[in-house]
């Protein structure tokens, strides 16, 4: 097993998941720590990496693209704040993040996931029920039903209707999109059968973001919605729209995606390949304790790990 902990977090790889818990420092975003635990099954990553740095370096997962519905509707344009796949590691702590990074991809070779795209989602999303108010509305999910209520910021037109209430099967698609700049941001729900959506202001299936501090809070919703709905990627799917950035759309049932494998004297050429970079990871692992970067029980525990995979 490999762990850092870090103020920002703790991250923790068994060899099948990495498994994330945001910290509770000052820096953590408000939607890390409302999305709590999350676990990342070693199929849904695509790769990792540690980028050093003086004050303070990084460590990154990258997804395999359509695996997360919640980097499938925010499209990469979450804050770095918010970005529950981003961890800081103080530069003390290099060490333990550059073992950290060569176990997770050392159980990738092994297991020879494709890091390419899937037509299937591979994490749950946000739990539900989740409610959310920010800019011009509250949005309530509870697994089946989206209510909208609107507040005093709401224009005449769009609160005069009331509120909105409908069920994920009349969604044809979520869009999530954040401010910028002078530009409000939204959470839009396009109904079945519905005329080309109005302006966010005036749009009753529309919240619109005025750039506030729980706007990101949104693109949660936007996530536990869009996971209940066909993958865009998947089989037979026939969007009414063409999926892009920030939105999930699609009419058909998402299908199991196709076992991933290769030829067994590939395997066996990775595995042989893999086995020598395990015993020079037991001979980096000396060095770091020798030179006082890793703790005795630092030590201890990665050599275990590492002895365990031969």
């Amino acid at each position: 097993m490999a762990e850092i902990i870090q103020k920002d977090g703790t991250w923790t790889f068994d060899g099948d998941a990495v498994r994330i818990v945001p910290g509770r420092d000052k820096g953590v975003g408000l939607l890390r720590q409302t999305l709590g635990e999350v676990v990342v099954p070693l199929r849904a990553l695509a790769g990792v990496s540690h980028e050093p740095g003086r004050k303070a370096g990084r460590l990154r997962l990258r997804l395999r693209d359509g695996a997360d519905p919640l980097l499938q509707v925010t499209g990469g344009r979450l804050p770095e704040a918010s970005d529950p796949y981003r961890l800081t590691v103080e530069p003390d702590r290099s060490g333990v993040a550059e073992y950290f990074v060569a176990e997770v991809r050392n159980a990738l070779l092994l297991d020879q996931v494709d890091p390419g795209p899937v037509d299937s989602y591979l994490l749950p999303g946000p739990a539900v029920p989740i409610t959310v108010g920010a800019g011009d509305g509250t949005v309530a999910f509870d697994g089946d039903r989206v209510t909208l209520e609107w507040n005093w910021t709401t224009e005449e037109a769009k609160r005069s209707g009331g509120a909105r209430a409908f069920r994920i099967g009349d969604v044809r698609s979520v869009e999530w999109t954040p401010s910028r700049g002078l530009d409000n941001g939204w959470i839009r729900f396009g109904m079945a059968g519905s005329a080309q959506a109005a302006a966010p202001k005036y749009d009753p299936y529309t919240v619109e973001l005025f750039g506030f501090k729980k706007d990101p809070l949104m693109a949660l919703v936007a996530a536990a919605v869009a996971v209940r709905m066909p993958h865009p990627a998947a089989p037979g799917t026939a969007p009414d729209t063409d999926p892009g950035i920030g939105t999930a759309t699609g009419t058909a049932a998402p299908s199991t995606p196709a076992p991933e494998g290769g030829s067994g004297s590939a395997l066996a050429a990775d595995r042989s390949a893999d086995h020598d970079a395990l015993l020079r990871r037991l001979r980096e692992l000396g060095d770091l304790h020798r030179s006082g970067i890793l703790t005795a029980e630092e030590f201890t525990t990665a050599k275990a790990a590492v002895l365990g995979r031969f």
